[in-house]
């Protein structure tokens, strides 16, 4: 369907406030863009194409007005026609962790957390800082330099968010993982990178149950040659009895036994390591995409300041995992001097209503979800408007996966009508987004609002033709500061040219397939390739076979992602020999398997039995075409199945229905 054929999306759920836009941090940048540069100050879509075509002059102001510390250099971009190849600020020296955390000597609140079990914790900038300077004490004493790895194997509390600041404050790198990751889920990410620190929790809670991750830890200590230290974080219980991790210590004992100093921050390139993130693993192991101290906090600070209206002592919110770039992008709200506010277990535990309790007394004023979460509220039918005020709350995100219409306007029905409603969408890729919100801009059902200033997004055909009103490829057409440095393991850079580059020379190819609406707006229909997306979180079907691979009586498993109410469950189809049964039996060891080794989020919500898998002639597996049968679209290049025959056993497959 078009959008010419929406006449109902053509009416605005929630438009701005006409007296509160020139107060919005986007409306002051426009209109000083617009005295310095001449810049367009009142119409957005020419000020964001005149963000692209100077875009020189755009990232050079905004690194001036975030009084970024560090030294800028002369030069803005080297290599500007070349992706990949473009340099931002090749002359620059730049901490990422100093300019977080530029608000010192203060007894403001900087984070506050709250568990599950209604546990809560505040720390105030004060606090932070020496926390932070108490670890690194540690780290030097530990001849950590520059450049090694520390991971964290935590959930999302005080102690990541001091690990993470305290890396990038001396130029190591830092990459994390739930702890919800089983111990081959790990090693596929950590055992690539090679860290010398893993900072790991004894346990974690979810849904008002515990899991102790003491034989997890000694498990994946065992595989990981390069590690010099253990840190073990109390997160399960009141106190750690008996350590029997070799090579650990507790970060109470850090805590007790290194001094608070003044921190030296590391000033390093504009492009030197702060972070490794984790691809989906589609076609094996996740890559493992390496993300600089500049790019990181240009694009963070722009997102949060000009897009979503962050202000000094805003409160802000993300509901995420340390293994997803949100929790990433959160942290950098501090750079805004607002308040990050962090949230451990499940959002629906004891109830559905619990992250807004939260929310209400803690005064968020901007709360971030996943369109999973909202999906569960609507579907549950939670209303929220006469119960709670959400006063101080004026902006609701959402990512992961695509924001339903009817979700949209299930907020403004039943959570709070006066907010901007901004869905989003980036990635890991790129530690941001391409497509987000602008509070000056009306919200319309099913809409992400606009492009991220200074990203030259369009939607292409494979003919690489500009689509409006049609679904093709998101791409983005000219160098932006948060592209990846590279990959890990990639020294020719060829995964990387091959994962972004390949489809589209010199374009960036973002693998989701979006429609450009004639207002500007932008409808995510999905991923373009194969990648598995329940709940916001990109999964790879490489893990999953690999566990499956290993299970008596499977010979083949194919896994496919089938939307389903307003997300992406997984299906499992499986090839087992003639001595097996699938049974219920079966399929709870599969499961069982795959969440133990992977993790929940892996886990299939169907597992079907087939007799043959489409590949390609080159003897590939063919998912995206099993993806198509099964949500009932045309399939395209037939001829690139070797043995279609085999299509016919997943049409109309009656158990896909519920």
């Amino acid at each position: 369907m078009t959008n010419q054929e929406r006449p109902k999306d053509s009416i605005p759920l929630w438009t701005p406030n006409p007296q509160k836009v020139s107060k919005y941090n986007i409306t002051i940048l426009m209109n000083s863009l617009s005295k310095k540069h001449g810049a367009p100050s009142n119409d957005e879509e020419n000020f964001h194409k005149w963000t692209v075509e100077n875009k020189e002059l755009f990232w050079d102001f905004i690194w001036d007005e975030s009084n970024l510390i560090g030294h800028k250099g002369k030069k803005i971009l080297e290599n500007p026609s070349k992706m990949p190849g473009a340099k931002w600020f090749p002359d620059s020296q730049i901490n990422y962790a100093e300019n977080i955390l530029r608000k010192r000597n203060s007894n403001n609140i900087a984070v506050i957390y709250r568990s599950e079990k209604n546990q809560s914790k505040y720390l105030t900038y004060n606090e932070l800082l020496k926390k932070i300077s108490i670890l690194v004490s540690f780290l030097n004493k530990a001849k950590i330099n520059k450049g090694d790895v520390i991971a964290a194997y935590m959930p999302n509390c005080p102690e990541t968010v001091i690990a993470m600041l305290a890396s990038a404050s001396i130029g190591a790198v830092f990459t994390s993982a739930s702890p919800d990751f089983g111990v081959q889920g790990v090693l596929d990410r950590f055992g690539q990178v090679k860290p010398k620190i893993l900072i790991a929790t004894n346990g974690y809670s979810y849904n008002g149950h515990s899991y102790d991750r003491i034989e997890t830890i000694k498990a994946i200590s065992t595989k990981l040659p390069s590690l010099q230290q253990i840190i073990l974080v109390n997160c399960l219980s009141n106190h750690i009895e008996k350590i029997e991790l070799e090579k650990t210590i507790t970060w109470e004992y850090i805590l007790d036994n290194y001094k608070s100093k003044n921190i030296l921050f590391e000033n390093v390139p504009f492009n030197h390591p702060l972070l490794i993130m984790f691809s989906s693993g589609t076609t094996g192991k996740p890559k493992c995409i390496i993300h600089s101290h500049g790019g990181t906090l240009l694009q963070h600070l722009n997102e949060q300041k000009y897009h979503l209206d962050v202000k000094e002592g805003d409160r802000i919110f993300y509901f995420s995992t340390c293994g997803w770039m949100m929790w990433n992008w959160l942290i950098s709200g501090l750079g805004l001097k607002a308040t990050i506010c962090l949230y451990d277990g499940s959002p629906t535990f004891p109830n559905l209503e619990t992250i807004f309790n939260y929310a209400e007394e803690e005064h968020f004023t901007l709360l971030g979800t996943s369109a999973k979460f909202i999906s569960s509220l609507k579907n549950n039918n939670i209303k929220l408007k006469n119960k709670l005020s959400l006063n101080s709350l004026r902006t609701i995100t959402s990512t992961g996966s695509p924001l339903s219409a009817e979700s949209f306007e299930f907020v403004y029905k039943k959570i709070k009508s006066n907010i901007h409603l901004a869905s989003i969408s980036g990635g890991t890729d790129i530690i941001g987004c391409f497509i987000t919100g602008n509070p000056r801009l009306p919200v319309y059902r099913g809409e992400i609002q606009t492009s991220a200033l200074g990203m030259d997004v369009n939607i292409y055909s494979p003919n690489q033709e500009k689509l409006i009103g049609k679904a093709g490829e998101l791409v983005c057409c000219s160098p932006f500061p948060s592209m990846p440095i590279g990959f890990i393991n990639d020294d020719n850079g060829r995964k990387y040219h091959k994962a972004y580059f390949e489809q589209f020379q010199n374009i960036w190819t973002h693998g989701d397939w979006v429609e450009k609406t004639l207002k500007n707006g932008f409808i995510v229909h999905g991923r373009s390739d194969s990648t598995l997306n329940p709940g916001g979180v990109r999964i790879g079907t490489a893990e999953i076979y690999r566990v499956v691979d290993k299970i008596n009586g499977i010979i083949e498993a194919l896994a496919v992602g089938q939307k389903w109410r307003e997300d992406t469950r997984i299906i499992l189809f499986i090839i087992i020999d003639e001595n097996t049964t699938l049974n219920d039996e079966l399929k709870k060891n599969i499961k069982k398997k795959i969440m133990n080794e992977c993790s929940p989020r892996h886990v299939p919500a169907k597992i079907i039995r087939i007799r043959d898998i489409p590949r390609t002639h080159s003897g590939k597996n063919s998912e995206i075409t099993v993806r198509h049968i099964i949500h009932g679209e045309p399939i395209q290049n037939i001829g690139t199945i070797q043995n279609p025959q085999s299509l016919e056993e997943y049409k109309n497959i009656e158990e896909l229905r519920y």
